[in-house]
């Protein structure tokens, strides 16, 4: 996990400079800078002042996770490349390259991005084709930027479980702030979606979208078997030695922890207010599945002091956002003060097995949603998370799983009023007890009771919760 960046223009050390203060808290083990003036990197943020510059540059901050901890991108060869994310696949993919007489200079998954793209460029491909090949081949969550010294090109994994924008000006970046930073402004990179920056302007091409892996559908016992197989892999790949989970004690946050704690050892993280339903479930459930719990026990005190960093986080003024966030930022602080620094989350079972009640009403919505998942819920989770150096992984939204999902009968998914009811047969079948597979539990802000202390806080100034959101942004980004 880490901040890449990076842009066309002028004045480029002076840009980087302030990109990289701006957004360090995303990777504070080293920083790595290439422009077509030179290339630094250091585990000393002091020697900023030594940025080459240049007109055309890639950035990263890195939050080191997987490979050489001493590795610092960006990777330069014929092309160079800065990545942010894991790819989950990257030894079986270097087993291929190499078997194909493609060499490596380190052991770190990002390289193996980088080598895919270089190996199908000479094989003739485009750039467009190439990169929509090395889609279908990369299992992971990845935003990418690279160049070949004249122009940059950006692309986002087909979920788009990493955050990437860019601006109208040939800027990128991580996170929103980071533009904002050097007065620019900042467009999501869609999930699946190329874009080209070039002292020309910017194109953007969308070049896969997760609803083509809707094919065939499925009969409700393949589907239930798929689900079993498909989610088992997801959670396999995506552990550490060490791993946490986000928990509720609900349906989705169990049965990842129940599944990773056959691959790892397993440590719960949840944070709600005393007495709140989640707080009450995630401890009742841990106990059951005899899995350690960590639980952060917030107050109203609590809650006003973190509204600033979480409005800083999620980079919007959204009351919705807020709340639900309040609750992921204790947890994920909790994991980081604990040295963990890899978190899985049930993110995405509602969206894909019919877990909302809109769904019973107009169960369309469940692949729209989908498709916004990314800006809409999957941003905010990520920039809380690396707010405390913590990488949140997503198994469900594995491209496995998705599959599953999409040619699963709706019929499978909500029966008789009961949503997400394969998800619910397939979790007892993997061992979970059926009273916690059938527990239906209430969203984040509610469940952990952080909509209850934030509208309470928005009373006590006089304020809508919606006014005390709008006023806690503008705060954070000196506006208004």
């Amino acid at each position: 996990m880490c901040l890449v960046a990076g842009g066309i223009g002028a004045n480029l050390k002076e840009h980087f400079t302030m990109m990289i203060l701006a957004g360090k808290h995303r990777g504070e083990d080293s920083f790595g800078v290439w422009t077509d003036g030179g290339v630094l990197k250091s585990e000393d943020f002091s020697r900023l002042d030594e940025i080459p510059d240049g007109r055309i540059g890639l950035l990263q901050c890195r939050l080191a996770m997987t490979g050489s901890l001493g590795y610092t991108q960006p990777f330069y060869n014929d092309l160079v490349l800065v990545h942010n994310g894991e790819i989950y696949n990257h030894n079986h993919m270097r087993n291929y390259l190499e078997g194909r007489g493609v060499s490596f200079e380190s052991d770190v998954d990002s390289e193996v991005i980088l080598r895919l793209l270089e190996y199908l460029l000479e094989r003739g491909l485009n750039v467009e084709t190439a990169v929509k090949k090395a889609m279908s081949m990369l299992v992971g969550d990845y935003a990418v930027a690279f160049s070949d010294g004249r122009r940059i090109y950006l692309f986002r994994d087909p979920v788009g479980v990493r955050p990437l924008y860019y601006s109208p000006n040939g800027f990128f970046a991580s996170e929103k702030k980071v533009l904002w930073a050097i007065g620019e402004q900042a467009i999501p990179v869609q999930p699946g979606e190329l874009v080209l920056l070039s002292r020309e302007g910017f194109q953007r091409r969308r070049l896969f979208s997760v609803l083509e892996l809707k094919r065939t559908v499925f009969s409700g016992e393949r589907a239930k078997l798929s689900l079993m197989r498909t989610l088992t892999h997801a959670v396999r790949v995506r552990v550490g030695k060490r791993t946490g989970v986000l928990f509720s004690g609900g349906l989705d946050s169990s049965l990842i922890a129940l599944i990773a704690s056959r691959y790892s050892n397993v440590v719960l993280y949840t944070a709600g207010a005393e007495g709140s339903q989640d707080l009450e479930w995630a401890r009742k459930v841990s106990e059951e599945l005899d899995l350690p719990l960590r639980e952060y026990v917030f107050d109203l005190d609590d809650v006003r002091e973190a509204v600033p960093k979480v409005a800083f986080a999620i980079e919007e003024p959204n009351a919705m956002n807020l709340a639900i966030g309040i609750p992921l930022y204790f947890a994920t602080k909790l994991a980081h003060e604990d040295g963990c620094k890899l978190l899985l989350s049930g993110q995405g079972a509602d969206e894909l097995f019919g877990g909302y009640a809109k769904y019973l009403e107009r169960p369309e919505l469940m692949e729209s949603d989908l498709l916004e998942i990314g800006e809409k819920n999957l941003a905010r989770d990520d920039k809380i998370a690396m707010l405390n150096s913590v990488e949140g992984r997503v198994p469900f939204l594995d491209l496995a799983v998705i599959s599953t999902a999409l040619n699963t009968p709706l019929e499978a998914k909500i029966r008789n009023g009961i949503r997400k009811a394969v998800l619910r047969e397939a979790a007892v079948e993997l061992g979970l007890p059926k009273w916690i597979a059938e527990r239906d539990k209430k969203a984040a802000q509610y469940g952990s009771g952080a909509q209850k202390l934030l509208e309470k806080l928005a009373r006590s100034e006089g304020m809508a919760l919606r006014e005390y959101a709008q006023r806690a942004f503008n705060e954070a980004f000196k506006r208004g």
